[in-house]
């Protein structure tokens, strides 16, 4: 059983442990603040008959939860791990500390993986006297629901390193995709920023309101997108397949291009979307609305589970 640490018991760590946990990983979980581990084992607790109910879990609660060790200490947790997640919190320095320490206490073959959403590893490894060892494994919020895993290696990251890095996180029964080289956002958010930059503009030039643009996606856009990617949508969409496609509307997407000029989030525009939202989605139901995502996650990946790729 491959020995796994989980560094940082947030949202993000608690539901690391989850993923490794259920594949069959033995779990070590430390968190500088003792509560916050406390915290996220009640939470696991309360989500593996969840995801047992669902079909997502392929043994018992008890069985899964008890692979999941809370440690005293980082040495504790990292000393006996071929592979270490760090979930701290999304700021350079911290990280660049957490590093240091990994590196002080993890056994010298152990990969050292962030889960860092934008920050690269060369902006907190570069220090380092084994960071050939050290890489970014991004995960969808929250993974034990959506599997996809960019892993994004340093400039000096060793290739074997990214490779075991992919080799886990199938083992695991995560999606990894490799991001070749290191640009801000890696690629899921600059896709993601792609789409939300457009989204912006739309609703601040007053050609669609806030809810009808979450309708083009929510019911449009994303039933394709829940089980194909944009290259294979315009692959299938025209008669003789992707350049077919290219061909009769390039023209089309040039021009929507030019027109897409960077637009500032400044706190007018903000505060009409967040208004919006909270029209829609009062405050004090925004937790029961969160829990209704994750079921109707689970319900998609569940089915996805049945179905061929």
């Amino acid at each position: 059983m491959t020995n796994v640490a989980v560094v940082g018991a947030g949202l993000i760590g608690r539901a690391w442990a989850i993923v490794f946990a259920r594949a069959g990983f033995s779990v070590t979980l430390w968190d500088q603040f003792s509560q916050q581990t406390t915290q996220a084992l009640t939470f696991i607790a309360d989500r593996l008959p969840e995801l047992r109910a669902a079909g997502l879990l392929a043994d018992e609660p008890d069985t899964v939860i008890a692979r999941i060790k809370p440690m005293a200490s980082l040495w504790e947790a990292v000393r006996d791990a071929a592979y270490v997640q760090e979930c701290g919190p999304e700021r350079t320095e911290v990280k660049t500390g957490v590093f240091t320490e990994l590196e002080r206490n993890a056994k010298p073959d152990a990969v050292l993986a962030s889960s860092s959403s934008g920050i690269p590893a060369s902006a907190f490894t570069a220090h380092l006297q084994t960071r050939n060892r050290c890489l970014i494994a991004h995960p969808v919020n929250p993974p034990y629901l959506v599997p996809l895993v960019e892993i994004c290696p340093a400039p000096w990251t060793d290739a074997a390193v990214t490779e075991s890095t992919r080799a886990i996180m199938v083992q695991a029964g995560q999606v990894p995709a490799t991001v070749k080289k290191e640009v801000d956002g890696f690629a899921l958010n600059r896709l993601q920023g792609a789409l939300l930059a457009e989204a912006f503009r739309l609703v601040a030039d007053d050609v669609i309101s806030p809810g009808d643009l979450d309708a083009l996606v929510k019911h449009g856009l994303g039933l394709r997108w829940s089980f194909m990617g944009p290259l294979e949508t315009i692959d299938l969409n025209a008669p003789d397949g992707l350049a077919d496609y290219c061909n009769r509307y390039g023209p089309l997407y040039a021009t929507m291009q030019e027109q897409m000029k960077p637009l500032e989030w400044d706190a007018r525009l903000v505060g009409r979307l967040h208004d919006a939202r909270r029209a829609e989605l009062p405050a004090n139901m925004q937790k029961v609305r969160q829990e209704w995502r994750d079921r109707r996650l689970m319900a998609l990946l569940a089915h996805k589970a049945t179905q061929p790729d």
